[in-house]
């Protein structure tokens, strides 16, 4: 198949191309598209058909729920049976942006968009390109990130571009996501509402609009057994680098030793190691490939850049990753949620 990649500033957008891309969506084919989370790869949330050529490209299985993306509050009405009040005040206070909220959703949505659930996870992205896309598109575009499934989710075209080159119509390029990790997912259709997937906005933020929403436990533990995912990414191994990854948890200086203990294990062994630290330790480190997330201090830029760090490790061939852990609180448990599905939940205590 032949992909077309097009470079669009938000800010000045090439009209003519945004057309052609809705056109496509309209059609039954696959858009890339950048979001301020990750890039999203759309497809028609209504039809069927072209939303199983999303599992398709991205080899993604098909009880992993995908999550639908409008532009405007009055295009929910018809997808969904209701709007509990919970779930009216947390549109009003966080979309657009990086907030998907789980409804019970009416005969409109496919059950390939919802994997056979009746619910549906819904998002306003706050991304420009991305609504005016779903607006020229005039249908709601289901969209998981724009990798192949397992994958670091991409937060930049070059990503893109590598997983799904030659696999779908369209990859459109903008500025890099400003947030980095996917959108903090809010199971509504129950109250209190349950947070299913950690993100961009964080369980404190929640609990401005209700006390009473909590996270589930199963976020931060490996889920056992067969189940039914209500949101993407809480049954399966996901944002996984091709190296093993093994986190370290503990007191600072205590990881610090542990990671430049083992990490000269493997070393010794002819193994290339990797280390994903932060601004404050990696001086710290003896191996050549050590990358810093950003400072500590700053949990924004830690999760903005979490995802391209995983990539650059792939580039650079390493054998085995090591990574610091972080506070699990506000997007430090978005953090770590991506970290211990990354490692497959391969922890050391120290």
């Amino acid at each position: 198949m032949e992909t077309k990649v097009v470079f669009l500033d938000e800010h000045d957008m090439d009209e003519a191309s945004l057309m052609e891309c809705g056109k496509v969506i309209r059609e039954g084919g696959l858009v890339a598209f950048p979001t301020e989370t990750v890039y999203g790869l759309g497809a028609n949330a209504l039809d069927g058909n072209a939303v199983k050529k999303i599992f398709i490209a991205k080899g993604r299985p098909q009880d992993n729920p995908l999550i639908v993306h409008v532009a405007d509050i009055e295009s929910i009405k018809p997808l969904v049976k209701k709007i509990p009040k919970v779930a009216e005040k947390l549109m009003e206070s966080f979309w657009p942006g990086p907030l998907t909220i789980i409804l019970e959703k009416t005969d409109l949505i496919p059950k390939e968009t919802s994997a056979g659930l009746n619910s549906v996870g819904i998002r306003m992205p706050s991304n420009e390109i991305a609504r005016k896309l779903i607006k020229i598109a005039e249908v709601p575009i289901a969209a998981p990130s724009a990798n192949i499934s397992g994958r670091p989710s991409p937060t930049d075209i070059e990503r893109c571009i590598e997983d799904l080159f030659g696999k779908i119509e369209y990859i459109i390029g903008g500025e890099k996501c400003n947030v980095g990790v996917e959108s903090t997912v809010v199971d509504c259709t129950e109250y209190p509402p349950c947070v299913l997937r950690p993100g961009g906005v964080t369980l404190e933020m929640l609990q401005e609009i209700d006390k009473n929403i909590y996270i589930d436990p199963a976020i931060l533990n490996k889920i056992e057994g067969d189940f039914k995912p209500k949101a993407p990414g809480m049954k399966y191994r996901h944002y996984a680098p091709k190296a093993p990854l093994i986190i370290v948890q503990g007191d600072i200086d205590k990881v610090v030793d542990k990671i430049n203990e083992i990490g000269e294990e493997y070393r010794r062994k002819g193994q290339k190691v990797g280390i994903i630290a932060t601004e404050e330790t990696k001086s710290l480190y003896k191996s050549i490939s050590v990358v810093s997330l950003g400072s500590r201090l700053d949990m924004d830029a830690i999760a903005q850049n979490l995802f391209e760090t995983l990539r650059v490790f792939d580039d650079e061939k390493v054998d085995v990753i090591f990574s610091e852990s972080f506070e699990e609180k506000g997007i430090g448990i978005a953090v770590m949620n991506r970290l211990k599905k990354s490692s497959g939940y391969n922890i050391i205590d120290v």
